[in-house]
């Protein structure tokens, strides 16, 4: 059958979802100039495909500019076809980019990140995702045999991320029903962003080649386990050094990683309307579910929203290599570079304001009353996200990090995504967004 090679260029969205337009193979050097051409009003569709109140209306043209460092071109060698897409920025007609595309914003938290502490950034996304069918056998959280039962999968999984430019890390049978786990290495500024976007669809792709559905959704049942997403953080000096760890420091954090953290947990109310974005999210950020519920740093604590990770190594050059924090209030509802976004201007903020660093809890925070809680510096996380979404756009430090109109639109955008729920019950939200994530 004749065809013509076709590569999507992609943006991940504000809904988290990746969307774009496609154009033939021979045009690629043509349309990494000048691009594919984009909406205004685009940004406005949420993840059900509904159009929320748009300031844009019909109007406006936009460019949506393919980077070829960020394509993928991967073939499963079982007779389909090759997937071919490409990551990109959104730009005006004048080549300056979109005030709404999520990896310009990512772009411009790093430029901010770099003249506030002269670092930069090195993270990781960490993948939680359900198969939508398949028998799960009670006795199987963390087991071989549950693994094994996936293990075609995995082995094909792990070869498309390698072929698609990520290095492979682990992959696991998770606790939940059917629920798995993947990891890649750490990347440079906005590419481990690139890479998450990446991951997710290749996740989605390989099951599909096994004639299965994968979700990615914050919560599946409501009575089960999360899908989290963990960004696990580090920083390095201009000399390309390790900058995260100083073993005099508090639980080990460097002077700039504490101020890091710190202005993470002050703002983390305000900022998890962009990193658990969902109306569902909210039912997996409670206390004792692993996940996050209060404005706490832990060490080695997985109910922390942030949580100093274990190292393996025993001397000091080796530790600081190893050092890194990870960010546990996100989901895969959210664009990976509007997340990762969010947390790097609330850390920006705290090293430009030289906040110390906070204090470290190993305790059940959920046992403390809110006057203790208020005592020691601790707020409850919102626990809707009309909530979330009222902290976000009543915090005028944290909307001022984004451009002019960004909080009124993103705001829009997600009361639209509300809207869409609002004559259904709990069971069927989830079920609702299991089928978009």
């Amino acid at each position: 059958m004749i065809k013509n090679p076709l590569i999507f260029a992609a943006t991940s969205d504000v809904a988290g979802k990746m969307r774009g337009k496609s154009f033939p193979v021979s045009d690629l050097e043509k349309r990494t100039q000048k691009g594919v051409g984009w909406t205004p009003t685009n940004v406005m569709i949420t993840c059900f495909d509904a159009i929320a109140d748009s300031p844009f209306g019909a109007l406006g043209d936009l460019l949506l500019i393919p980077d070829e460092s960020a394509g993928v071109a991967l073939d499963f060698k079982d007779g389909g076809p090759v997937e071919r897409f490409m990551l990109g920025d959104i730009v005006d007609l004048d080549g300056q980019p979109w005030e709404f595309c999520t990896r310009s914003l990512l772009k411009a938290a790093l430029d901010r990140l770099k003249a506030a502490g002269g670092i930069s950034l090195i993270s990781a996304f960490e993948h939680e995702f359900q198969f939508k069918s398949g028998d799960d056998q009670p006795g199987q959280a963390y087991g071989h045999e549950g693994f094994a039962q996936r293990r075609a999968f995995a082995e094909t999984l792990m070869a498309a991320l390698d072929q698609s430019g990520l290095a492979s890390d682990t992959f696991m049978k998770e606790y939940g029903a059917n629920q798995y786990e993947v990891t890649n290495d750490p990347a440079a500024g906005h590419q481990s962003a690139d890479q998450a976007v990446i991951l997710r669809e290749v996740t989605r792709m390989t099951a599909k080649r096994f004639n299965e559905d994968v979700t990615f959704t914050p919560i599946r049942d409501p009575d089960g386990v999360g899908n989290g997403v963990h960004i696990h953080i580090s920083f390095l000096d201009e000399s390309g050094a390790p900058a995260t760890y100083d073993k005099d420091g508090v639980a080990g954090m460097s002077k700039i990683t504490g101020s890091f953290i710190a202005g993470v947990l002050k703002y983390l109310d305000s900022i998890i309307a962009l990193t658990a974005p969902s109306d569902v999210s909210y039912l997996r950020l409670t206390p004792h579910r692993w996940s996050a519920a209060y404005n706490n740093l832990g060490f080695r604590d997985r109910e922390a929203s942030v949580r100093i990770c274990p190292v393996t190594a025993t001397d000091p050059s080796s530790i600081a290599r190893q050092y890194n924090f990870e960010y546990r209030a996100a989901d895969a509802a959210a664009s990976p570079y509007l997340a990762l976004a969010a947390i790097i201007h609330a850390g920006a903020q705290g090293i430009e304001d030289a906040m110390p660093a906070p204090n470290v809890t190993e305790e059940d925070l959920s046992v403390l009353s809110p006057e203790e809680l208020k005592s020691r510096g601790y707020v409850r996380l919102p626990e809707t996200l009309e909530l979330a979404l009222q902290r976000f756009e009543s915090n005028e430090t944290v909307c001022g990090w984004f451009p002019a109109d960004f909080a009124a639109v993103y705001t829009a955008h997600k009361r639209g995504e509300i809207a869409h729920l609002n004559d259904k019950d709990t069971s069927a939200r989830c079920a609702a967004y299991e089928e978009v994530y």
